[in-house]
């Protein structure tokens, strides 16, 4: 039984070692970018459906920006609270508002009405950003600055996640360690392969003839993810995609409440982690990595399972050092890990019993 405890101490170091050497790697990559030179030109693009609580304030900081010449095209993808008011009010000249047409069978809310907001554009650069996103006035002239500088079709920037109760301090700051901690960027930057494609759905930058020629959000027109979907979607055409760090100059806070983070989350598992063939492994990974040390350290003590603990605290103080998170979350990792892995399981059981995924008032199956 010694040699079952011994093993096991010995995998938990293992996998707890693999996402810090991976972040000390990617942390070289992963930079913010430098400011465009020139003056150049986007469009700024919103899709919004109730976002009374964000979408003042979202246009206010988009419309602060400097250095770039822009046009700000918000649609009110079918809103009945004040949304359509709120920005009927705005007298700026650079801003346009359109109304979304119907929700099209097999097509979700949001890539629909990105789609829509894509055809409306007007310059080369589109930026698809959500309404809960505060951008700084640099932000339009970074990302501007990004595609001058890499030979990419599409790049994503992870803003910095505002976070106040305690499902949000527990679980959102693991965005950045399953980005940072997994995910080869090394590889991802010389491979067109469409599975190291990575995004964030909250910040995206593309180019106006690669997202056509990728099928822009008609090509994942049925995902609720399209963080991942749209990154692959341009691979499997053929683009490359990159990202870059947006979390000096750009703040979300995605939800307010144990429940926000719920449907939030478990909405976008099953295209992510939470598939059958998937999530056992993920399972492995993480939760040998993550949980199995500290219950170790109670139920056998050894220094390997002493010492995984210690790395896997070392990745998360990195993180919450680096990307300006709670300390807290960082010394509950143990647990916020725990939290996700049955998050996700929770998600996937959901899919297969074929109950659907709701989402701002629309409910969708598994398969879209």
């Amino acid at each position: 039984m010694s040699g079952v405890w011994t093993g096991l101490g010995w995998s938990a170091l293992m996998l707890a070692a693999l996402p810090l050497c991976l972040l000390l790697d990617n942390l070289r990559r992963y930079r913010t970018p430098a400011p465009a030179f020139g003056r150049p030109s986007l469009s700024v693009l919103v899709p919004a459906r109730n976002e009374e609580a964000n979408i003042a304030a979202a246009a206010a900081c988009i419309l602060a920006s400097r250095d770039v010449d822009f046009e700000l095209v918000v649609l009110d993808d079918g809103s009945t609270d004040a949304t359509p008011a709120i920005l009927a009010a705005i007298p700026d000249p650079r801003l346009r508002v359109a109304a979304g047409a119907g929700l099209p069978p097999g097509w979700s809310g949001k890539q629909h009405a990105c789609a829509a907001l894509a055809r409306l554009a007007r310059h080369d650069l589109l930026v698809f950003v959500d309404a809960d996103v505060r951008l700084a006035p640099d932000a339009l002239s970074r990302m501007a600055g990004f595609m001058q500088r890499r030979d990419v079709a599409l790049a994503s920037g992870f803003p910095r996640q505002v976070t106040r109760t305690w499902s949000e301090v527990l679980l959102l700051p693991l965005i950045h360690f399953l980005l940072l901690g997994y995910l080869p960027l090394a590889r991802m930057q010389r491979s067109p392969a469409p599975g190291l494609g990575a995004g964030c759905g909250q910040l995206f930058v593309a180019r106006a003839g690669a997202y056509a020629r990728a099928g822009g959000h008609a090509a994942i027109r049925a995902s609720l993810h399209d963080g991942l979907t749209l990154p692959r979607a341009f691979r499997r055409a053929g683009l490359m995609t990159g990202l870059f760090d947006a979390s000096r100059f750009a703040t979300c806070r995605m939800y307010t409440s144990a429940a926000g983070v719920w449907e939030g989350l478990t909405k976008n598992a099953t295209e992510g982690m939470a598939k059958p063939a998937a999530l056992p492994v993920w399972t492995l990974i993480l939760g040998g990595g993550a949980v199995l040390p500290p219950v170790l350290l109670l139920l056998h003590p050894s220094a390997a399972a002493a010492l995984a603990c210690a790395l896997g605290l070392a990745t998360r103080l990195i993180l919450a050092w680096r990307f300006r998170q709670p300390v807290l979350s960082a010394l509950l990792h143990p647990v916020g890990v725990a939290a996700l892995l049955g998050l996700q399981w929770a998600a996937l059981l959901r899919a297969a019993s074929g109950r659907p995924a709701t989402w701002r008032g629309r409910a969708y199956t598994a398969q879209g």
